[in-house]
C-alpha cells in the first residue's frame, strides 16, 4: 500500500485537486480503497479531503513541504535509516526529509531513541510504539514547528550521541551549508555540540539555492545523504572537502 500512497501524493501535488473517481481509475483500485488511503493521508496532514476530491495542503508548513519531491525524500530517508542500528540514540532536527527519516526509523528499527527539537516530528511519529522520543524544550516557533532559543543549548548539552541528522535550506560554495532562519540555525549548532558526527539529509534541489544563514562549514560535515540527481559539479565540491556522499537510487 505504501507505493500507492506515494503515488497519490505525487498526483495530488501535481494536479492540486483530484477527484476520487480519477484516482481510483489511475491507480486501478476501488473508490473505497482510495477513500481509506485519503483518510490516512489527511490524518498525516499530507492533503485535505473535500467531498469527492483530494486537495493539496496549501499551508506553508512541514505538512505541505512533505509532499514536495515526496518519493525522493522517502528514498533518502530510507538510506539514512540504513546506517542507524537497533537500540541507537540519535538526534534529528526539523525538516521534511528529517521527519520522514524519523518515521522510517520508528517503523523499521527496534528500541530507537530520537532526541529532537521538532514538535512536528514528535507528533508525526507519535503512534509508533517502538520509538522513544525526547523533545528538547525552548521557545516554540510556529512557522517551522520547532523549539529554538537559548534553552535548546542548555537541554542539548545534557546528551551526547554519535549522529545528528540535519536538513538544510541551501548551499553556498563559499560559505558552506545554509539555513533559512537564524533561530533555527542557532538551535542546530547547539545540538551539533552534542554529536560526534553531523549528517546532512536533503534532496539535491537544495544545492541550487543560496540560503540565508550560514549553518555549517563544509569541513564540519561528516556525511551527506541525498538523491541520484546530484550534479557532477556538486559531487566534485563535496569531494574537495572530503565529505562522504551517499545517493539514493
Amino acid at each position: 500500500m505504501e507505493a500507492r500512497l506515494r503515488k497519490i501524493i505525487e498526483i495530488v501535488n501535481k494536479e492540486k485537486k483530484v477527484e476520487v473517481t480519477r484516482l481510483s481509475s489511475l491507480l486501478g483500485v476501488s473508490q473505497v480503497t482510495i477513500r481509506k488511503d485519503l483518510d490516512f493521508l489527511e490524518d498525516k496532514g499530507l492533503l485535505i479531503r473535500e467531498h469527492g476530491f483530494a486537495v493539496i495542503n496549501d499551508s506553508d508548513d512541514l505538512n505541505n513541504r512533505l509532499t514536495i519531491n515526496y518519493d525522493t525524500k522517502v528514498k533518502i530517508a530510507r538510506l539514512g535509516a540504513s546506517i542507524v542500528a537497533d537500540g541507537e540514540t540519535i538526534m534529528i532536527e526539523s525538516g521534511s526529509s528529517c521527519a520522514l527519516l524519523a518515521e522510517e526509523l520508528a517503523k523499521t528499527k527496534k528500541n530507537i531513541t530520537i532526541i529532537t527539537n521538532s514538535t512536528f516530528i514528535a507528533s508525526f511519529i507519535r503512534n509508533y510504539e517502538g520509538c522513544r522520543i525526547i523533545l528538547l524544550g525552548g521557545e516554540y516557533q510556529k512557522s517551522s514547528q520547532v523549539n529554538v532559543g537559548p534553552l535548546i543549548n542548555k537541554y542539548a548539552s545534557d546528551f551526547f550521541v554519535d549522529k545528528l541528522f540535519v536538513g538544510i535550506d541551501g548551499l553556498s560554495e563559499k560559505s558552506g551549508f545554509t539555513a533559512g532562519d537564524l533561530m533555527r540555525a542557532e538551535a542546530v549548532k547547539a545540538m551539533s555540540q552534542s554529536a560526534d558526527k553531523i549528517l546532512i539529509l536533503t534532496d539535491s534541489s537544495k544545492f541550487a539555492k543560496p540560503g540565508l544563514v550560514k549553518l555549517f562549514d563544509f569541513k564540519d560535515v561528516d556525511l551527506l545523504i541525498t538523491d541520484s540527481e546530484i550534479s557532477t559539479a556538486h559531487k566534485s565540491l563535496f569531494e574537495k572537502y572530503d565529505i562522504e556522499t551517499l545517493s539514493s537510487d
